[in-house]
């Protein structure tokens, strides 16, 4: 059942408009459990449409197991993803920066996303499904903040990721929606993986098998076979180094995403496409694992190249 969350009028006689597919049995007792799957709010980051789309079409195809609701928010940045922006187009504003909102004080943006939280508000569940950017590979990942890790934890241990990182409270943005849906109870879960502008299947069908065990955990799908999910690493900031470029070039890897590297191990080379040299040679400032690395080659001093899972081994 396709719904309208909030509509707003702009310019030219258009609308923006954020839309939810809520799936529920046909009969419902009132006491049904409510998840809501939402991507999207980065208009570049699209690992999640494909995700919403086989949510969707699996669900369908056996409308008989599902027990509770299902709300699945497939774009909550139409104007992002329509213009392949991550921000919104003409507020120059990135939508996870702007939660709660506000329904009467504010811009256009902020009434869209307070609309948003009030659809989500009494949800027992809710996962926030994000891509990087297109600068960075990411491997499929849950981010608690590490004031609500005793409660996430658990659930984030449920969805066939590979690593769970609680970040330090100091580095969560209070005006994201994960942290505004945690702060009105809902508990949220924050996926990144994959890269900007395009789509993984792999990942996609990792975390849907993920998505399906934690349904099954919440009493929301109902089945005799139960996906078989990774045991994923969990660590805190302390655990994770950075490698950034010390210069401008062209970065070319030398390592897979998410395998075992040596400290002092070389990860790349930034080299110059004019002179033709090795302009440095990226090593890894410890032994663990790649759970990030650079996708976009071209570089600047001080760009992101890799973060590192210290003290780590992948089997």
């Amino acid at each position: 059942m396709i719904e309208t969350v909030v509509s707003v009028e702009l310019p030219v006689d258009e609308n923006l408009t954020v839309k939810k597919n809520r799936l529920q049995p046909e009969q419902l007792n009132g006491k049904e459990k409510r998840i809501c799957i939402i991507t999207g709010t980065h208009g570049d980051e699209l690992e999640g449409q494909y995700v919403c789309y086989e949510l969707i079409r699996r669900i369908e195809a056996e409308k008989e197991k599902l027990k509770g609701i299902v709300d699945v928010y497939p774009a909550v940045n139409p104007l992002g993803i329509d213009s392949i922006t991550r921000g919104i187009p003409m507020f120059d504003l990135d939508m996870n920066r702007i939660f709660p909102g506000s329904e009467t004080d504010g811009a256009m943006a902020e009434y869209v996303a307070a609309k948003i939280v009030e659809d989500m508000k009494g949800a027992d569940m809710a996962m926030d499904i994000h891509a990087s950017n297109i600068f960075l590979q990411e491997i499929p990942q849950v981010r608690v903040n590490e004031l609500t890790a005793e409660t996430l934890v658990p659930y984030a241990k449920l969805v066939n990721c590979d690593y769970v990182w609680v970040h330090s409270a100091a580095t969560v943005l209070e005006a994201t929606l994960a942290h505004s849906l945690n702060t009105i109870g809902v508990k949220t879960l924050v996926v990144e993986m994959g890269v900007g502008m395009r789509i993984t299947q792999e990942y996609g069908n990792q975390l849907l098998d993920g998505i399906f065990n934690l349904m099954i955990e919440l009493g929301i799908w109902e089945s005799e076979y139960r996906p078989l999910v990774k045991e994923p690493i969990v660590s805190t900031d302390h655990e994770v180094g950075f490698v950034n470029a010390d210069v401008s070039g062209l970065f070319v890897p030398c390592v897979q995403h998410w395998r075992n590297i040596k400290k002092g191990a070389v990860l790349g080379q930034i080299v110059n496409p004019l002179t033709g040299k090795v302009e440095q040679e990226v090593t890894s400032p410890m032994d663990g694992m790649v759970f990030t690395l650079r996708e976009y080659p071209v570089v600047a001093s001080g760009s992101l190249i890799a973060r590192i899972l210290g003290g780590r081994n992948h089997e």
